[in-house]
């Protein structure tokens, strides 16, 4: 078994998970998110069609025309 525990998972895979919330619960989602990110170290993949949550990336893969375009906010 790895050294990952099943309550500290090193990845989270999150697919649409804010597509049904309001405004306030996508924003605690997030806040969330960007917690367990920082205080553990995991990795979260999130998959969206929202714009403005991928913002939130360090990190953004998207596909235009059948090809993935890499984007790197921070530079």
């Amino acid at each position: 078994m790895s050294s990952a525990r099943r309550n500290e998972p090193t990845i989270i895979l999150a697919d649409e998970p804010t597509g049904n919330l309001d405004a306030e619960n996508t924003g605690n989602v997030m806040e969330m998110f960007d917690r367990v990110r920082k205080e553990f170290g995991t990795t979260i993949v999130l998959a969206t069609h929202d714009r403005e949550l991928a913002r939130h990336s360090t990190f953004r893969v998207h596909l235009e025309s059948g090809k993935a375009i890499v984007d790197r906010p921070d530079g």
